[in-house]
């Protein structure tokens, strides 16, 4: 639905169904992500994705405002880095964490 990439990170909106492992989706966008990469572009033979992986829901009526978010990431981060933003996602949704485990 709506799919920005940062240089150091990268925003995907996606519907799901149901039923759908989100670990195995994650794998096959980061597999194939990292093939096409490797496949294209010379100077990126050593790219790699990192391990971890943050997902969030969002309902039907704010998939619009979600969009938006998105794709004015570029703007966005003029004013927040995406470790903030990150951790404010985290504290907004009340999901605990440990900073330590959150970045290299």
């Amino acid at each position: 639905m709506a799919i920005y990439c940062n240089p150091d990170h990268v925003h995907i909106l996606i519907g799901s169904r149901l039923g759908v492992l989100l670990s195995n989706l994650v794998r096959k966008i980061k597999s194939s992500s990292s093939k096409f990469i490797h496949e294209k572009f010379d100077k990126n033979k050593h790219f790699v994705w990192q391990e971890g992986y943050g997902v969030f829901t969002y309902s039907r009526s704010q998939v619009d405002l979600v969009i938006r978010y998105i794709l004015n990431q570029e703007e966005h981060h003029q004013r927040k880095t995406f470790r903030e933003e990150y951790i404010d996602m985290l504290k907004k949704s009340r999901i605990d964490f440990d900073e330590k485990y959150l970045f290299d």
